[in-house]
């Protein structure tokens, strides 16, 4: 499937495989019990679908989620909710298996025509839920149009590294590189890349010649050519897919998905126990005892990629000086907001990295708990007295109760907390906006890879929307993750991200807390239900057996 230079990927991605525990998935910024981040689970699939889902099959089920969708576009929010929507509308040229190798998706094969050149050679016969054939010409236009300025996607950076996009055939698309870009497979298994309808796109930019908003149009009219289609979205309430009878690989077995929000995290237990809804979504480790002594569910805990954190803007005061930012960090005691607000569920955070991505390295040592320290540093940056400052929230009770610790931790050195509780859509946009001093948030790693979990967390060009909420601008680690990335020997990829792991440690644009694990409850009439490493549902082949 490509030609020898493909063996040093393919060799890197062997290793990654023999480290790594947890499925495939998606990475973003993470609500709740899951992190922010993306890569696609769609399976490879078989033969041409006949239209009848397998055995075992049938059903509407039910998921209980804990915040509604931001977006039903592929270039819209990069959040996880959104994407476990749309991962089932759309899907990708290339897939990630359970051992994080890439696998054909759209593209049945690929081949690297040089450094700096890669040709993909799509499936024929594939069409979107609305008739339209998939070809290099639409793949071209969705390539595009993620990386058109005008749309301003937070999704963009998946494809900064390439120069153009070219029709070879119509079943050959030929992406050129701006620079070796090691990379690209895993991106390209990114939901933020999937492929839209060639009619969808066309009809949401004329409604912006008219005034319209970016997606409007296809927040309205979603279409793939996933297993899955588009029925019904009620903001704030549902969203309803049902299955695509015309799907070109193996059909899912479900014959509908609804993805009922249900914010508390107590109602979705209740939701579960008494069958109203078939799976809850972050249960929350407080449940965990509740779930499993329900005679009709158990509960699904899985280890993910994913990190929860809290953020500092960098660019206000008094955040802009490293020495405050060390100084909160030395003063919060992580271990006690894991067993206090996680129930001891997930391990302690040294960086941004979780163990199983590729570039983390164990012997970085992170930022102790020492609160001396921390009150030394805080009278060296002049606030000997402490300061007043907010922290910023959504309604995830697991992050309003270590809101609640950090702010309880932090006055010990004077420092007065105030929290703020925000609604998940409005706390992306106005943390993306820079309008906080302090947030809680998370990240899920999508394609085990430190490029990802790295380059929009904290490189200067990803302010903002597509992950540096911090608001960090710092040129020698910008340029050690430019390095990083154009770098295809898998040693030298690792000696800089251990490079950029220590530069974090001192720069300390945030406090990583823990690497979760998933909590979710399950009806035990719903088979083959999973979730993967990144926070995405597996339902493809799941059903329901009455």
């Amino acid at each position: 499937m490509g030609r020898n230079k493909l063996l040093w990927l393919f060799s890197f991605l062997l290793v990654l495989a023999l480290v790594l525990t947890a499925c495939a998935g998606d990475g973003e910024p993470a609500e709740e019990d899951s992190s922010e981040g993306s890569g696609s689970t769609a399976e490879e699939g078989g033969e041409s679908g006949s239209g009848e889902a397998a055995s075992g099959s049938g059903g509407d089920l039910t998921i209980a989620i804990n915040s509604d969708v931001v977006s039903l576009s592929t270039h819209g929010s990069n959040d996880v909710p959104s994407s476990n929507v749309t991962e089932n509308i759309y899907e990708t040229l290339t897939t990630l298996d359970e051992n994080q190798e890439v696998q054909p998706g759209l593209a049945e094969e690929w081949e690297e025509v040089d450094e700096t050149t890669w040709d993909f050679h799509l499936r024929e016969g594939v069409t979107f839920h609305d008739g339209t054939e998939l070809t290099a010409e639409v793949v071209k236009a969705n390539f595009e149009r993620l990386m058109d300025e005008d749309i301003a996607s937070p999704r963009a950076f998946l494809l900064e590294a390439v120069e153009s996009v070219e029709v070879q055939d119509d079943y050959t698309l030929r992406i050129n590189l701006l620079y070796p870009y090691a990379p690209l497979l895993a991106n390209l298994a990114h939901n933020g890349t999937a492929i839209m309808s060639p009619d969808i796109i066309e009809e949401d930019y004329a409604q912006m010649e008219e005034g319209g908003d970016v997606d409007t149009y296809i927040n309205q009219h979603p279409v793939g050519t996933g297993p899955f289609k588009y029925e019904d979205w009620t903001p704030g309430e549902s969203v309803v897919l049902t299955r695509n009878e015309d799907y070109w690989g193996e059909p899912a077995k479900l014959d509908s998905v609804t993805f009922k929000v249900v914010s508390e995290q107590s109602s979705r237990v209740a939701e579960l126990e008494t069958g109203t809804s078939h799976v809850a979504d972050a249960i929350g480790p407080n449940n965990i005892s509740r779930v499993e002594g329900m005679p009709n569910a158990s509960v699904l805990q899985e280890p993910s990629v994913s990190l929860s954190y809290i953020g500092f803007n960098v660019q206000k005061e008094p955040f802009d000086d490293k020495r405050v930012r060390q100084a909160i960090s030395m003063a919060i005691n992580k271990e006690e907001i894991i067993e206090g607000v996680y129930n001891g569920v997930g391990i302690p955070a040294i960086g941004p990295l979780a163990p199983p991505v590729f570039g983390y390295d164990e012997s970085v040592d992170g930022l102790e708990y020492d609160l001396e320290k921390a009150q030394e540093l805080l009278a060296e940056a002049g606030y000997e007295d402490g300061f007043e400052t907010t922290l910023w929230t959504n309604d995830s009770e697991q992050r309003v109760d270590t809101a609640v610790t950090v702010q309880s931790q932090l006055s010990e050195i004077g420092i007065d907390v105030e929290i703020e509780e925000l609604e998940w859509g409005a706390y992306l946009e106005r943390t993306a906006n820079g309008e906080h001093d302090m947030f809680i948030l998370g990240w899920s790693t999508v394609t085990s890879d430190a490029d990802y979990g790295m380059y929009p967390l904290f490189h200067s060009s990803a302010v903002g929307d597509p992950g540096n909420r911090s608001f960090l601008e710092n040129d020698e680690l910008d340029e050690v993750l430019d390095d990083a990335r154009r770098e295809t020997d898998p040693e030298a990829r690792q000696e800089l991200y251990t490079q950029a792991q220590e530069m974090l440690v001192e720069i300390a644009p945030m406090l990583y807390i823990h690497h979760q694990e998933y909590l979710l409850g399950v009806s035990d009439t719903v088979k083959d239900f999973g979730i993967d490493a990144q926070g995405i549902y597996q339902i493809k082949q799941a059903y329901i057996e009455e």
